[in-house]
């Protein structure tokens, strides 16, 4: 059975996508630690990070770079905390989290009912974020 970020990817779950290209995505998580707390997924379900051809990790790190540094302009946080966990979803995801402090990083702190206008205001802000930076693989 497919993943949720692959029903998710394919369109068949709702999704607030910042980024979309042709190996990755980017969306916003429905349980965000911090607002602006994005995921950065790769289109092909791979379950574990160390099993990712590395050339779709390199492309993967890539697009967080690139997403982190969107979130960076839009939140202004002290850091962007990246996290690669992989326990709650078996396919490959990397979490991108505006940070101030490293309890920051505390997943136990996600949020899980945000307001939906707040979501979509973070999605918009970043990817107000990433136009301004140049990028052309920002989703709508």
């Amino acid at each position: 059975m497919a993943s949720i970020f692959s029903q998710i990817i394919e369109g068949k779950l709702p999704g607030r996508f910042v980024w979309k290209d042709e190996r990755a995505v980017a969306f916003l998580t429905i349980s965000p630690v911090k607002p602006g707390h994005t995921l950065v997924v790769p289109r092909e379900e791979v379950d574990h990070w160390i099993d990712m051809e590395p050339d779709l990790a390199r492309h993967v790190m890539g697009v967080s770079h690139s997403v982190g540094r969107a979130i960076q302009r839009a939140f202004s946080p002290a850091r962007i905390g990246q996290a690669i966990v992989g326990i709650e979803v078996p396919h490959v995801h990397v979490h991108l989290i505006p940070i101030d402090a490293i309890s920051d990083l505390d997943f136990s702190k996600a949020d899980p009912n945000p307001k939906p206008e707040a979501l979509d205001a973070a999605a918009a802000s970043i990817r107000t974020a990433l136009r301004d930076l140049g990028f052309a693989e920002v989703s709508e």
